[in-house]
């Protein structure tokens, strides 16, 4: 194939046509989610585990390793990759093989740097060897997880997320088994170290079997021009958003210490795994797909509208009752009293998740129209309010500031839903109103209920009882014929 030779997205047809974009949309986020249940699963059965298994201390040292790598992670892209796949023309090879070789340069600058750098990070956090040693793991995996970019991002500029997905299942299979096993025999922090690398290898191996492209060096100037004008200003909404984010714990690892930060990084974990399992699944589908429909601006609208609805529907009835049940099962799970002092971090942190389920959405369709430098201010706000407040309140009040701070911030995404309205139309009382008031008639019955929690078994039957008075209430709210509707649409998008 020639450099300037284009790159067919679908047989037959010179783009996805919005016919296509509809159905390959909707099955890529039933593939997504339903294909990745028992996956998440697992992954909710080895957070557990490994909750358990391990001291808050240990899990905070994996969370600042982790963060210092994806702290530099930021560094070995300039937003080409997304560049790729916004892309309103069809793809080049040189396209693809100009990215390939930019982001390994960079890579390579950036473990580089890393290893260099060791010593000093190691003495400024009283880091161990063991610690170390996981930070080189998430190194060598960021090197294995750069050479997948450009098959993924095929796939994703497809819409092929059914295929996208496998190498993600795999990598958590292995990164969760792995992990947990080694806990479980006492390797503490090493546990993570193998699971890291573990996890590198087989994605990487699986990913080229599933979405075979044939790696090459070069640069075309033309192709990194254009690429490069939406991925300098995207890369930079990804720089404030690792400086917001891992920037911070890296700074907070220092001020509370690996023990405040443990309990951070459970409460956040927890209340972000809803995230994690449907809202980014959603988001992944969504930003190629609003971008195929950019031009069309009344589908945008439909598509955001039924987006923000269906992701509310699913994930504020969750993030309710891990606020309400938390305190029963901190009890009820063995050895699980130590993560007591997290609780008010854990609420705090499902008030960010909330909006977060929200507002995401939005931002991602403002970078699928092209108005990067929008959420570039909004990304530059919250970055801001990030380093304003997370400080200043964890030097006053510990870990507890952090969270204080955290859901603060959260209310400043009423922003983001004022921002879209000027450049797509949709209702957002419409899309909200159902999982607010659904949600509200299960808040209430659990709060009601939670003092009868004693054990596994009254846990179980008051949550199938949560269960059907939020069926109730979707039904009494959106008629009969809802579930019916529902699952057609979905089952459209498979056909």
């Amino acid at each position: 194939m020639s450099e300037t030779q284009p790159i067919e997205l679908d047989a037959g047809t010179p783009e996805i046509d919005l016919a296509q974009v509809k159905k390959r949309s909707v099955a890529g986020v039933v593939a997504l989610t339903s294909r990745t249940f028992v996956i998440q699963i697992i992954s909710f059965a080895a957070t557990l585990l490994l909750t358990i298994l391990l001291a808050p201390e240990i899990y905070g040292i994996f969370f600042l390793v982790s963060s210092v790598v994806n702290f530099l992670t930021y560094f070995s892209d300039v937003g080409l990759a997304a560049a790729l796949i916004q892309k309103k023309t069809k793809l080049v090879r040189a396209d693809l093989v100009t990215t390939f070789t930019i982001q390994q340069s960079l890579v390579i600058l950036l473990l580089i740097l890393l290893f260099s750098l060791t010593p000093y990070i190691r003495n400024f956090y009283g880091m161990s060897s063991a610690a170390i040693y996981l930070m080189w793991a998430f190194g060598i995996s960021l090197f294995l997880s750069s050479l997948k970019t450009i098959p993924s991002v095929l796939l994703e500029r497809e819409i092929q997320f059914n295929k996208l997905i496998i190498p993600q299942i795999a990598e958590t299979l292995v990164f969760n088994f792995v992990a947990v096993y080694f806990a479980w025999i006492g390797y503490g922090v090493t546990a993570f170290t193998l699971a890291v690398l573990l996890r590198g290898v087989t994605g990487l191996v699986i990913m080229y079997i599933v979405s075979p492209w044939l790696p090459a060096l070069g640069i075309n100037k033309k192709s990194l021009s254009h690429l490069l004008k939406f991925g300098l200003p995207y890369q930079a909404n990804t720089l404030l958003a690792v400086i917001k984010d891992d920037g911070m714990t890296i700074i907070l690892g220092k001020i509370i210490g690996t023990t405040g930060l443990g309990y951070i990084g459970w409460a956040s974990k927890w209340a972000n795994m809803p995230l994690r399992i449907f809202m980014d699944n959603v988001t992944k589908v969504a930003f190629p797909a609003f971008a195929r429909l950019q031009n069309n601006k009344k589908k945008l609208g439909l598509a955001i509208q039924k987006s923000i609805f269906y992701l509310a529907l699913v994930t504020l009835p969750i993030l309710v009752s891990m606020g309400l049940l938390a305190r029963p099962l901190i009890d009820i799970i063995p050895r699980y009293q130590k993560w007591l002092p997290a609780l008010i971090p854990l609420y705090l942190y499902l008030f960010n998740a909330a909006w977060a389920s929200l507002s995401t959405p939005l931002t991602n369709a403002l970078n699928a129209i092209g108005k990067i430098k929008i959420t570039f201010r909004l990304m530059l706000m919250w970055t801001g309010l990030t380093w304003a407040l997370m400080p200043f309140l964890a030097i006053k009040f510990g870990y507890l500031g952090v969270s204080y701070a955290a859901a603060l911030i959260a209310t400043s995404s009423l922003v983001v839903f004022i921002v879209i309205k000027k450049y797509v139309s949709f209702s957002l009382p419409s899309a909200l109103k159902t999982p607010l008031i659904a949600s509200a008639a299960l808040a209430i019955y659990l709060y009601s209920s939670i003092g009868f929690v004693t054990d596994y078994f009254s846990l179980t039957l008051i949550s199938l009882g949560g269960v059907i008075i939020y069926t109730v209430a979707i039904i009494f709210l959106e008629g009969k014929s809802f579930i019916k509707n529902t699952l057609n649409y979905f089952k459209l998008g498979k056909q």
